[in-house]
């Protein structure tokens, strides 16, 4: 097995997000992030814990993407909210955070709610399509047999490290895989990660130390859990 085919073995596709560089028009169909102006019309900014306002996070709209994952095929709009105390273990639905998924659009509002506290600058996201995606070296995703042909082509100094062979995006993106600053970690039987957040200077959102949120949804249950890790 060579280079060419370990890439093609480990290959995702996935639309990655990019803060700002346009001028918003506020349609159902526009993503963002610091800013959740869709609702079911009884909904508001949900609270935290502690009975704090969170944090409007993201909005992802579905619709016309260039990828999305089959898991969420069924979905059109998701929403995000955090608490200003980041969870920082592998934490479920409303714990400190709160997803919200829609599978029409029907009866969806738009909402000019604000946390006039929140630190995060609101931009809209331009997206575009990563053609090939792959995951980080300590990711549990890497079969172990593929894992020990890297180690062979290592050792034969074919290549000096993983990294020869592939590039990471650590940036926001749905699909494809957890790009992990640390090791990876098993989000529990039937999960499968969904989408990343990733600290963003422009929208001046730190992870805790330059880090990242991977969402990940239960394929039998529709559960989401949430995790993060940073530097």
């Amino acid at each position: 097995m060579n280079e060419v085919e370990i890439k093609l073995m480990l290959a995702k596709k996935a639309t990655e997000f990019i803060s700002g560089g346009f001028k918003p028009i506020n349609s159902i169909s526009e993503s963002w992030i610091g800013r959740v102006y869709l609702y079911h019309e009884n909904e508001e900014i949900p609270l935290d814990n502690d009975g704090e306002l969170m944090l409007p996070l993201f909005q992802l709209c579905l619709n016309q993407l260039p990828f999305v994952p089959k898991i969420l095929e069924e979905s059109k709009i998701i929403t995000v909210f955090i608490s200003k105390k980041f969870p920082m273990d592998l934490t479920p639905n409303g714990n400190n955070w709160v997803l919200r998924e829609y599978k029409s659009s029907d009866n969806i509002v738009v909402k000019d709610l604000k946390n006039d506290t929140s630190f995060i600058k609101p931009f809209p996201l331009l997206n575009r399509l990563i053609e090939e995606d792959y995951p980080v070296w300590e990711d549990p995703e890497i079969p172990d047999e593929l894992s020990n042909k890297i180690n062979q082509l290592e050792d034969s100094g074919v290549i000096d490290s993983y990294y020869d062979i592939i590039k990471n995006n650590y940036g926001h993106k749905i699909g494809g895989y957890a790009t992990y600053c640390q090791s990876g970690i098993d989000f529990g039987e039937d999960f499968e990660f969904v989408f990343q957040i990733a600290s963003d200077e422009k929208a001046n959102l730190n992870i805790i130390d330059s880090g990242n949120i991977y969402l990940a949804k239960n394929r039998m249950t529709g559960d989401w859990v949430y995790y993060c890790d940073f530097l």
